[in-house]
């Protein structure tokens, strides 16, 4: 009746079986199981002990008569999904721990840049948060007037702030458009010590975008209205050529 569905909660074959039988017939000792699902009696004594240990089953026990086995309420099943969800997420954070030296090992063998692209608003949050694991300081092209233009922008960028002054990460911005009055001093000295900014006073440059380069990475946020992508890409070769023109750049900026 259910052996397909127990099995796909993470059940044995086995052990499908027997739960399937028990959830039919009701209690029952384990050699009439095992005739019953046409199994040898030891497979479904270990199919038993692996239920029992579950909590799926339950042995009842009289004097002088053969222990029988039922069902526990289907319920006790929850059991089993609450610990296949836990080994995936485990599994999920143990992935994400080991990813970026397989894609680093991965781009060293094939000599292909690693391209990963979101859209919405918690893509770009988990992009920036990449970008406080770096192990460099961050080179930041940006065009600062034309993303303050986007609420979701200020607020996305607000909690990044406090999170990269909370973690020290240092960074050096480029901002393309007019010098404020004010050009530094932000009232945070734990901002400034972590923080260079250099102008390009430029006008016309309507791009709601910014790059980031950092670790060996380049990332794209993109905020235009309802339009929020964000790139992330992983290549020695388009880092190193990103990380030279923002050099170049930072050499002809104003303070």
């Amino acid at each position: 009746m259910f052996k397909d569905q127990l099995q796909q909660f993470g059940l044995t074959k086995t052990q499908s079986a027997v739960m399937d039988f028990l959830f039919e017939f009701g209690e029952a000792k384990a050699r009439d199981i095992a005739k019953s699902i046409n199994q040898p009696r030891g497979v479904v004594y270990k199919a038993m002990e692996e239920l029992l240990a579950l909590e799926l089953v339950e042995k009842i026990e009289k004097t002088k008569e053969v222990a029988r086995f039922r069902a526990t309420h289907p319920r006790a099943l929850e059991k089993i999904l609450e610990s296949k969800e836990r080994e995936i997420s485990q599994n999920k954070k143990i992935f994400e721990e080991v990813l970026p030296s397989l894609v680093s090992n991965y781009n060293l063998t094939i000599n292909r840049p690693g391209v990963k692209f979101y859209e919405g608003a918690e893509g770009m949050e988990k992009i920036l948060d990449d970008t406080l694991t770096t192990q460099t300081e961050i080179l930041l092209f940006i065009n600062t007037d034309s993303l303050n233009e986007e609420e979701k922008f200020k607020e996305i960028n607000a909690e990044y702030k406090r999170k990269r002054i909370r973690r020290g990460v240092k960074k050096r911005i480029l901002r393309v458009g007019k010098k404020p009055e004010m050009a530094f001093g932000t009232s945070d000295d734990r901002y400034d010590a972590i923080t260079e900014i250099k102008y390009l006073e430029k006008t016309n440059f309507p791009f709601k975008s910014d790059v980031q380069i950092y670790d060996g990475k380049i990332s794209h946020q993109i905020i235009d209205g309802a339009n929020i992508i964000s790139i992330l890409i992983e290549d020695k070769n388009i880092y190193a050529m990103n990380k030279a023109w923002f050099e170049m750049l930072w050499e002809i900026a104003t303070i």
